[in-house]
């Protein structure tokens, strides 16, 4: 969904929006599983620089909430979890910002972003705040035993009879070093 400073003009426009499994591209490791509900508004602020100088600003405020799958960070299986959240956002036009050279930004500056000349795309916006508001690391349970370096087999569901390879001796020096830290 596309939302531009045109349809804001006479009034904020109101979000109530599904957004299919699929429609959004998150990570390799991402997915959305089930259907991801989006509410809320966008409204039109303008911001007057001068006497006919003015910015046409995009605040998005909206709740989101769905079902998504994350691989374990061990072993890769898929984790799925409910996820929620809510946003404030402020959108500028694309390019009204530039300033030849270097600069330095406020911190409110950090807080802003940019659509392009056909509006603000929903989805990214959106696609920006779910990965925000998921764990940067999920495992399936919390003594996820991993992977088998050696053949890839899930520890969790069999065990290998893979056998340790011998430390090159050249490398014994610096095992004595990583057993120190530990204790």
């Amino acid at each position: 969904m596309v939302i531009s400073p045109a349809q804001l003009v006479d009034e904020p426009l109101k979000l109530d929006e599904t957004i299919a499994p699929g429609a959004i591209e998150y990570a390799p490791d991402i997915r959305q599983v089930g259907p991801l509900t989006v509410n809320g508004q966008a409204e039109l602020i303008v911001e007057h620089r001068g006497p006919k100088e003015f910015v046409e600003d995009i605040r998005l405020r909206a709740s989101f909430k769905g079902r998504f799958e994350q691989l374990c960070a061990r072993c890769l299986e898929p984790v799925e979890q409910d996820l929620e959240g809510t946003f404030d956002l402020i959108f500028r036009p694309g390019g009204v910002d530039n300033v030849a050279g270097e600069h330095a930004i406020t911190e409110d500056e950090t807080e802003i972003g940019y659509y392009e000349e056909s509006g603000l795309l929903l989805e990214d916006a959106v696609r920006e705040q779910v990965l925000l508001t998921l764990p940067g690391r999920t495992l399936c349970q919390e003594d996820c035993k991993g992977l088998c370096p050696h053949c890839g087999i899930n520890r969790n569901l069999a065990n290998c009879e893979c056998v340790e390879k011998p430390v090159d001796p050249r490398l014994a020096a610096l095992a004595g070093i990583a057993v120190a830290h530990k204790g």
